[in-house]
């Protein structure tokens, strides 16, 4: 055995360690990224559901937004106000007072109360009714299916199908957007929280098709319209909507419906 080729060896070896030691922790340093702190402490405020309903893909996203400030402090809807707050002490920024949110399904089409033209037995989503003869089996063609791809879209389980009609649970809603986003129908929108009226339709069909095909769609009779005192609730092509940001629930519209769609 040659003694002087195996410490040669040995010291080749060393020396391309020690090499690509030193190579690597230059390079480490030439090409760190660098963290910003701020970043990083708002996307450990953050609640971590990384459900996308701030418009930003993920947590990350977010956080990666508000610290180069092109997002809002409080741009979290889950993470609501007291996220905000602790957001705006890390920007040093003022604290946004933010108005909960909760989604709300315009429809009280349930199975008693509406008519079908058929019965449909297949794929149970919502989306997939686009492909079926009139767009599925019941009548009111603006109207919940009832098949529930807003309950499955929905991260917070805060949505259930009632009786044929969707149906949000306020407390457990945490206004991401999903469900909004995913009902074919457009039946679904943020509204505050502490609002009480509603109106529970969402058909532009005339009077006669609203009434042959439900018991209690709008018929656009204008009556709430002209009854509400603060301007809140305008009929347009043949349904009610209500301006949440004049109405003070006062209940005017309600009394006066004749379909008793006015929640």
């Amino acid at each position: 055995m040659n003694i002087g080729a195996i410490i040669a060896a040995t010291v080749l070896v060393a020396a391309v360690g020690l090499f690509i030691g030193v190579f690597l922790g230059v390079a480490g340093k030439k090409f760190a990224v660098e963290v910003d702190e701020k970043e990083v402490a708002v996307r450990e405020a953050l609640p971590g559901n990384n459900c996308g309903g701030c418009g930003y893909p993920g947590c990350d996203g977010l956080a990666a937004a508000i610290a180069k400030g092109e997002a809002p402090v409080n741009g979290c809807p889950v993470g609501g106000e007291p996220v905000g707050k602790v957001i705006a002490a890390i920007m040093g920024q003022e604290v946004v007072e933010t108005a909960r949110q909760v989604a709300y399904v315009k429809c009280a089409g349930t199975c008693e109360k509406t008519k079908d033209n058929y019965e449909y037995t297949g794929v149970e989503d919502c989306e997939m009714m686009a492909f079926i003869p009139g767009g599925g089996a019941k009548s009111c063609t603006y109207g919940c299916l009832g098949f529930g791809s807003c309950v499955k879209a929905c991260p917070f389980g805060a949505i259930d199908v009632v009786n044929g009609v969707a149906v949000v649970d306020k407390e457990a809603c945490k206004a991401c957007g999903k469900c909004v986003a995913k009902c074919p129908k457009h039946l679904i929108e943020l509204v505050p929280y502490e609002q009480t009226t509603f109106v529970q339709c969402s058909s532009h069909a005339k009077g006669k098709a609203v009434t042959s095909a439900c018991e209690v769609g709008c018929i656009g009779c204008k009556k709430c319209e002209k009854t509400c005192p603060n301007g809140a609730i305008t009929v347009d092509n043949f349904c009610a909507h209500i301006d949440y940001s004049k109405c003070t629930n006062c209940g005017a519209c309600k009394e006066v419906c004749p379909r008793h769609i006015i929640q």
